[in-house]
Formats: structure tokens, sequence, C-alpha cells
């Protein structure tokens, strides 16, 4: 379908959820207008802190998160604009017994057009944001040994000497032994599976068995890990929000939806969580020229006008696109001949 075929049909795009035609000929029908729908996903994320995370830095040579802690972000965002009917803009028009073709009405009672009633739909998608972890690295420990010489002196009758004391009692490991000895064996797992890899092993491991040797020492390394660098547990959440445009709007601003790091996402009114802003700036729409509309019955039709949409978080441009909105756009009509 060429430009000027999609631009006439577009002329025609009308729409009512009720209408009727009388024995006469006469025709109800409302204007269209956009709704713009976001698909949302968020994942939330509820991280528990590993009970050694303190010494990570000491023992492990990188820093943990310390502290449990909930989170939500958006990983994509959908748009997509649809046209339905606006109630608030209603018309009659009767051209007669002859209807011509173009009058005839969609299932809303949109007034039949060649190019249909949706527009396209963009989709982003975000990467989680990630930071450099050595965390698994190393093989070696982190920690080095370093001799010192301690003296205790005992005063006797006529000088100090020193004195060898052993006394043996029973007392409990302090968190930061516990956390060395956690060190200790995740670094003897690497070593053993390194000796595996490599051969460097008294045992002869091949094929499946070499394979199943690798994994569960991996699994017993990745228990010992979260002692230290805790573990997440993730949730996804998919929401739909629609946002209808309104004319009346002077900055063409709307909160979309919010997000709360507790509940995820939630209503544009929820006050709980950061809003999410669409921002509409349409272009100019230059006024026509050519013939009269002269007299006779009239349809009316709305142009509508092409917008730039940017979604935002206040800061950051989540997501820009360009769509059609008609209820910012421009009321016209045209004759039709009655036969």
């Amino acid at each position: 379908m060429n430009r000027s075929v999609v631009a006439i049909s577009a002329l025609f795009a009308a729409a009512s959820c009720l209408f009727a035609q009388d024995p006469e000929g006469s025709l109800a029908y409302a204007l269209p207008q956009t709704v713009i729908t976001l698909e949302v996903e968020a994942v939330q994320e509820n991280f528990y802190a590993g009970p050694y995370a303190r010494y990570a830095s000491k023992y492990l040579g990188s820093e943990a998160r310390l502290e449990d802690q909930v989170s939500c972000q958006v990983t994509s965002v959908k748009l997509t604009p649809y046209v339905e009917a606006d109630q608030s803009s209603r018309y009659t028009v009767n051209p007669g017994k002859s209807m011509p073709a173009f009058l005839s009405l969609t299932a809303q009672g949109l007034i039949a057009s060649g190019d249909g009633i949706s527009g396209k739909d963009v989709q982003w998608r975000f990467a989680a944001p990630s930071r450099g972890d050595f965390s698994d690295k190393a093989v070696d420990s982190n920690l080095t040994s370093a001799s010192a010489t301690l003296y205790r002196n005992v005063k006797g009758e006529s000088a100090y000497s020193r004195v060898a004391i052993q006394q043996q009692m029973v007392v409990e490991k302090s968190l930061e032994t516990r956390a060395k000895e956690a060190a200790d064996m995740i670094f003897k797992l690497r070593r053993k599976r390194v000796d595996i890899i490599t051969g460097d092993t008294d045992a002869t491991y091949s094929g499946e068995a070499m394979a199943s040797a690798i994994e569960e020492l991996s699994r017993l390394e990745k228990e010992y890990m979260t002692m230290f660098y805790g573990y997440s547990e993730l949730r996804t959440q998919k929401m739909s929000y629609d946002v209808v445009p309104s004319s009346g709007n002077q900055k063409q601003m709307y909160i979309a939806f919010r997000i709360s790091d507790k509940d995820g996402l939630v209503a544009a009114d929820n006050m709980s969580g950061k809003p999410y802003v669409l921002e509409l700036v349409p272009q100019e729409i230059s006024a026509p020229s050519g013939a009269s509309q002269g007299k006779g019955p009239q349809v009316y039709y709305r142009v509508p006008a092409v917008c730039s949409a940017k979604l935002s978080d206040g800061v950051n441009v989540i997501l820009q696109t360009r769509i059609p909105v008609y209820q910012l756009g421009v009321v016209s009509c045209f004759p039709v001949s009655a036969k």
C-alpha cells in the first residue's frame, strides 16, 4: 500500500462502541483516540548476606555485600499505541440512501481504514547491572605467614626469667576462625579440582567420572562461597499499564507506572514507588490547503499528531520512539454527497 492510500485511509479512522444506522441511513460514530500500552517486566532480588561477609576481603581477596537487601529493577519495556473510540467526541452523519464504502464500521464502531487500528510496538531490554566478581578466581590463600618472637617474663626471687606455661581449655571458635576454616576449605576444593583437570592426582579420572568429580567439587565450593558472598532469590514480575494522553495536559507528561523495591511494579498512583514518566512532544501540524469544504453532510475526522515519546525514570531515558496520537492532533471534516 503506497503512502497516499495509507494517508487517505488514516483520515477515516473514527470510533464508537455504540452506533446505529436508522432507516433513513444516518450513521453515528466517534473520533479515534490513542491509548499507549506499556508492558513492563521487572526482576525483584531478595539478597541474603553471608555470615562471613566481612572477612571475604581478608581471606578471599574481594569485597562482599554486608547486609540483607531487597531491590527491584526494570528489565524490559514494550510500548504499543492502540486506537479506540473516544466517547467524548461522537458525531452523526446522514449521507443518504447510498452509503459510501469508506463509512463501513469496524467492531468498535470505527470507520474502517486500510492501515488497521494499532501501531507498531517498540521493545527495549536492559541488561542487569553488574560489577567485576573475582571471588572464585584465586587458587591459593589470600594470606601469607610471617614469623614473630614473643616474650613473657615471670618475676622470680632475685630476677625475671622466661617461663613456658601450657594451659588447655575449651572455648568457642570465633567467627573469624570459622571464616578462615571455610576459606581454607574453598582453596582446598579449588586445588583438588585443578589437580583432577591437569591429571596431577593419584586417582585416574576420565569421561563421566571426571565430569562428576568436577561438578561435585564445584557444588561444594559454591556452598562454602555463600557463607561469604551470600545468595539471591529472584522473582520476575510482569505488568501492563495504559496511558491515555489528554489534550488538556499542557506539559504532556504522565506517570506511566511506579516501581518499589519492596512491592515491585505498582500503579501510577501508588506513592511508595519510584515514578517512571512518559513524556510526549507533539510535532506541529500544518494548516490544510486546497478546495473549500463545500456543502451537504459533513464527516469529521482527526489528523493525529506525530509525537516523540520518551519514557524515563526521572534521570535516565529508558525508551524513546515516535508514535501518532489522535487526540493531540486536529479535527477536520469533508462533505459527503447525498444521493
